[in-house]
């Protein structure tokens, strides 16, 4: 998702932008201003506590904010992500925020503050009063309001400034102008997005040779914890003889190997523009620590994809493999049955736990490896255009 945050004083054209850039970006607009006007005229309750500190120019209470906000966002679900307007104006609003955007597995990418000298945002208010005939618009409101963004708004920068996501931008001139220097920060922004892709599946259903295939197709690193953990074992490292004990049996590694494995593979990759990650996680633990990894780098899985194949192929694909390639560790019949009995008995909640964040499609994985290529393809640069 490209979530923003539109920062800046009463006055300085949040407004006006605001509906430029939901256009440009299939996002939904989340301004306070609005809906607390909403909430007034319809006479709600959370609208008959916050008229009064309104007309007096002052910052309505975080509980009613909270309680309207996350109302709206939960029932946008068809854009690619949300656009918010007067808020946070404040760093408890900003740490509201933050956990707000984190139950929906996703974060703020950017924080736009327009900015604008105090003499033009007097003018501005005043005409824009005449204009739209608006009562909280009056001269002793306005120098409340710009008191009110000096000392409690303003200090909002600094919280964005650490988090290195903060893009003051000048906000004088003309609206299509001042617009192109929104986007063109909103579009730098997109380019360092990561795209994270999860493989899953069961044994056998062709994740190992597609994911290196759509790795070099994508510029993205491929993460095999199967493979890492081989390697591990074949140099008889003190890892490799504990995940050796495991696997001979078919079982899953612990998560403290694997974890250990992939913070030194991403570790290995500064520079990476997204990750693959085949073999993990595969159960709903698993995904959690996923989760956990990528946001210590500021990113999220962006979607996870499932090769699907019968139980009856995959033994097929798995002993073909034994007889051709020679026996791996874990090739022998009854571990293939068992490896195959573990991931239908977990798999299930790892594909629920995705699907619930609309971050999972299922691909046919018979073909040839050409056809399934260009199905994979297909979907990752549909999760390309989600998050661009």
């Amino acid at each position: 998702m490209l979530n923003i945050a539109l920062f800046g004083p009463p006055g300085a054209g949040k407004g006006t932008q605001s509906k430029m850039l939901i256009e440009k970006y299939n996002l939904a607009y989340i301004s306070t201003g609005d809906i607390l006007r909403g909430e007034i005229a319809e006479g709600t309750e959370l609208g008959l506590q916050a008229k009064d500190i309104i007309k007096r120019g002052g910052l309505v209470p975080d509980e009613i904010i909270v309680q309207i906000m996350e109302e709206r966002i939960q029932t946008d679900t068809e854009v690619n992500g949300f656009l918010f307007d007067g808020f946070p104006r404040t760093t408890v609003q900003a740490y509201i925020l933050e956990g707000l955007l984190l139950k929906m597995n996703t974060k703020l990418d950017c924080m736009l503050s327009l900015e604008v000298p105090s003499d033009q945002l007097r003018n501005r208010l005043l005409d824009r009063a005449k204009k739209e005939n608006r009562s909280d618009d009056t001269e002793e409101v306005i120098s409340v309001r710009l008191k009110e963004y000096d000392t409690k708004t303003a200090p909002v920068a600094n919280f964005y400034k650490e988090k290195e996501i903060y893009h003051g931008i000048d906000g004088l001139g003309g609206i299509d102008q001042i617009f192109e220097r929104l986007t063109s920060v909103v579009d730098q922004t997109l380019q360092k997005s990561w795209i994270n892709l999860v493989l899953l599946g069961p044994p056998g259903s062709g994740k190992g040779t597609q994911g290196r295939k759509l790795a070099e197709q994508f510029n993205l690193e491929y993460i095999s914890t199967g493979h890492l953990m081989r390697q591990e074992i074949k140099k008889d490292t003190e890892m490799g003889q504990s995940a050796k004990t495991y696997m001979e049996k078919g079982d899953i590694v612990p998560d403290e190997i694997a974890i250990r494995l992939i913070e030194r593979q991403i570790r290995k990759h500064p520079d990476a523009k997204g990750f693959i990650f085949k073999g993990f996680p595969r159960t709903i633990v698993q995904a959690y620590i996923l989760d956990g990894l990528l946001r210590k780098l500021g990113s999220i899985v962006t979607t996870s994809i499932n090769l699907d194949v019968s139980t009856l192929e995959s033994i097929k694909r798995l002993t073909y493999r034994g007889k051709t390639e020679g026996k791996r560790l874990y090739d022998d019949t009854d571990i293939i049955i068992h490896r195959l009995e573990q991931f239908e008995k977990r798999s299930i909640k790892v594909s629920n736990y995705y699907s619930k964040q609309d971050k999972f499609e299922i691909v046919n994985g018979l073909g040839s490896e050409e056809d399934v290529l260009k199905r994979l393809t297909d979907v990752v640069n549909k999760s390309f255009k989600k998050i661009r």
